[in-house]
């Protein structure tokens, strides 16, 4: 009797070799193209966060207020620039750190219900690649950034840094939280602010690793537990770019005392009505009671 004696299949047969190989002609392009974009966009990063809007020449000063022009320098020496409107009897120094787009100029009208309907003294400066201010932007520029603005503005005002109302819109909300979460203040003020750029970055890119790839944070979900003082918050249910639900998440992080102001039928890059300013007014005189001059 003769045995008969068949090596173990290493390979798939013909058929299904065949099938594999036409599969990963149509994946690899693909796979590809989607490697390609993400590294594209890894390297874009600050450029697709980070809009700003460089003025040629001098900014018009908002029409209407005595504005200051303000010239500080970050700590590592980039030049700065902001607009001050002093008050004869403030309610409050603010710091007001804005957006990711545009610069100061496209804020007058904030600065101009700030100061006489909320009744505040309001420094709105420019980061770093902003309007006139030099440089580049990026997370670690902004924030350096955002603490020089407020020690030249304590150094106008005779007052301590802690004494200053820290204000912020959207990625400037994050900015904002940073530095009360950091130093403290006398009271924080948000505005349609994200709890962390990740999970923001998450909602509009979903078929991208953003939350492990991501340099840029902003995680004010992870720092606004160490900011202990009176917190205003703002945030509209229509808000078609930062999710009400982010603001909410961020608001539930934080510490008493708390207020929580929805804004209804605004989208985000929308003006705020004048009732909210008058509401912005009642918060400070209810948790800001002297201005610390």
């Amino acid at each position: 009797m003769t045995w008969s004696h068949e090596s173990p299949r290493t390979s798939p047969p013909p058929g299904k070799r065949n099938w594999y190989n036409a599969l990963w002609r149509c994946v690899r392009p693909v796979l590809i193209a989607y490697l390609v974009v993400l590294l594209v966009m890894m390297f874009l990063e600050e450029k697709l966060i980070f809009f700003p809007d460089k003025a040629v020449g001098n900014l018009p000063h908002p029409p209407g207020l005595a504005i200051e022009d303000a010239w500080f320098q970050a700590a590592d020496g980039t030049r700065l620039h902001g607009w001050y409107a002093p008050h004869s009897h403030p309610r409050a120094i603010v710091v007001y750190c804005h957006g990711n787009a545009g610069n100061i100029s496209h804020r007058d009208e904030i600065i101009w219900k700030l100061h006489d309907v909320s009744g505040v003294a309001v420094l709105v400066f420019d980061y770093r690649g902003y309007g006139l201010s030099e440089g580049k932007p990026s997370e670690a520029g902004v924030l350096g950034d955002a603490r020089a603005a407020r020690a030249w503005l304590a150094a106008r005002e005779g007052i301590a840094e802690t004494d200053i109302v820290l204000m912020g819109e959207s990625l400037g909300g994050a900015v904002a939280v940073d530095m009360a979460a950091a130093d403290g203040a006398k009271a924080l003020i948000l505005e349609s602010t994200f709890n962390s750029l990740p999970d923001l970055a998450a909602r509009l890119y979903p078929w991208l690793p953003v939350r492990w790839l991501m340099r840029t944070r902003f995680d004010s979900q992870a720092k606004i537990g160490n900011y202990h003082g009176p917190l205003l918050q703002s945030h509209g249910p229509a808000d078609s770019i930062v999710p009400f639900e982010f603001g909410w998440r961020l608001f539930e992080a934080a510490n008493e005392p708390k207020q929580f102001l929805e804004i209804a039928d605004r989208d985000h890059n929308d003006g705020r009505p004048t009732s909210y300013y008058r509401a912005l007014a009642e918060f400070l005189d209810g948790n800001v009671p002297q201005s610390g001059r």
